[in-house]
């Protein structure tokens, strides 16, 4: 298994009001790793789909839940997590029991209103879900390097 060259670790209460957070988190790093505005945009979609999610629907109402958020920066992609029950991760565990997303698949047995899991679906690249002990989502965004003019557009700074 191929390491990130950087992990990035963020909890938030549970709470509506933090998913603004989150989204400015992800947008400052898929800028810093190079993704367009419109992947940027896609990602801050997913994100909020995923963390609105487990405030809705993991704690019920009671107060004191924590979702923990991971960020995975590699080289060729972004790998974002987002739990509930605000536990740590530990990666290796995690992709030892995780499995992809099939859109085919029932979303019953991981939350009500699983609207939420297509859209993130068909904004990703790849989802992957581990539901063990709470809910664990994974979505991984591929950095397209083939893109027209990506340094084209930079200023540049000799004369």
């Amino acid at each position: 298994m191929q390491e990130p060259f950087d992990f990035i670790e963020v909890k938030i209460p549970a709470k509506p009001e933090y998913v603004g957070v989150v989204r400015l988190t992800i947008s400052g790093i898929a800028n810093r790793v190079g993704f367009s505005f419109e992947e940027i945009e896609d990602l801050k979609v997913a994100i909020s789909e995923a963390i609105t999610n487990t405030v809705q629907h993991a704690y019920h109402e009671l107060d004191g839940g924590e979702v923990t958020i991971g960020f995975g920066i590699y080289a060729d992609r972004l790998e974002v997590m987002v739990a509930d029950h605000g536990g740590s991760f530990n990666l290796k565990e995690i992709k030892k029991k995780i499995g992809p997303y099939k859109s085919t698949e029932s979303v019953e047995g991981l939350r009500e209103g699983g609207f939420g899991l297509f859209l993130i679906d068909a904004l990703m690249d790849r989802v992957e879900i581990n539901n063990e002990y709470g809910v664990i989502v994974i979505m991984t965004k591929y950095l397209q390097k083939n893109e027209v003019g990506r340094n084209d557009d930079q200023i540049s700074t000799t004369q």
